[in-house]
């Protein structure tokens, strides 16, 4: 049991889903972007680990030992046998006891262990409670995730430039992201007399006028809503009258509200 280890520090699941939070499209996509293995697993014993031998535990936990058994690989490279075996920190109930999981399903975004059989649980709250309604919102996120053309991890704002147009009250913005890999990506807001303004996110080197906006709970709104910071940095605006560049922060921020919160229930 000692060498087992645990994912993350502190709290690894939370045992009542009444409690705890459904997550959000946004704590999907990153437990399965740090997950090489999402599974569905039914807890078969559990054992509570002294808390001696449980550094690191947060006051009102228990660091169990689960041995489970696998209902379904959801993703993975790598074969899963039927047995697993598994650390997890839970939240003691109002008598000061850890819950009873066994016989319960839990959907968990683990890596292998350093022995057969056993996973470890990517983050400190990488266990969830499993419904029907969960995993139909999960396997859509592990589906973009794998595929060949997912957008890419965008990291910053490279460049921003705002220029007006002949008449009062038309402009074009235009920021150009950086990404992990390099690819580009680009934002263009435009501004017509009489219109409401207009924005698009371009995946590829054409910065296109028509480009629309990701829609919301789709890997393309998480790359943005998720990772873009809170106002535009100065050293990115290079337009250099102050008109210019306080339209560019403008429609940046314009864009930010468009996308709305990136709101998470695990951390």
């Amino acid at each position: 049991m000692a060498s087992l280890l645990l994912g993350g520090a502190t709290v690894a699941a939370t045992a009542q889903p009444s409690v705890s939070p459904a997550p959000t499209y946004a704590d999907l996509v990153s437990l399965s972007e740090s997950a090489p293995l999402v599974l569905r697993a039914e807890v078969t014993d559990q054992a509570t680990v002294k808390p001696e031998r449980a550094p690191g535990l947060a006051p009102g936990h228990a660091r169990l030992y689960i041995e489970a058994e696998t209902q379904a690989l959801l993703t993975g490279t790598m074969p899963v046998g039927e047995s697993l075996r598994y650390l997890v920190d839970v939240p003691l109930d109002a008598k000061g006891k850890p819950p009873k999981l066994k016989k319960r399903q839990f959907l968990l975004f683990a890596r292998p262990g350093q022995r057969a059989a056993e996973i470890q649980l990517v983050g400190p709250r990488a266990q969830i409670a499993y419904t029907p309604e969960l995993e139909a919102r999960l396997r859509p996120v592990l589906v973009q995730l794998a595929a060949a053309d997912r957008p890419p991890v965008v990291t910053g704002i490279r460049d921003a430039l705002s220029v007006g147009g002949n008449l009062a009250g038309e402009s074009e913005t235009q920021l150009f992201l950086d990404t992990a890999a390099g690819d580009p990506v680009s934002l263009t807001v435009v501004r017509r007399p009489g219109q409401a303004p207009r924005w698009g996110v371009s995946w590829s080197e054409l910065v296109d006028q028509a480009a629309r906006p990701p829609r919301t709970e789709t890997l393309e709104w998480y790359r943005l809503a998720c990772t873009l910071p809170p106002r535009l940095p100065d050293e990115a605006n290079l337009t250099r009258d102050s008109a210019s560049r306080a339209r560019a922060a403008e429609d940046y921020a314009f864009v930010l509200q468009q996308l709305g919160p990136c709101q998470r229930n695990r951390g």
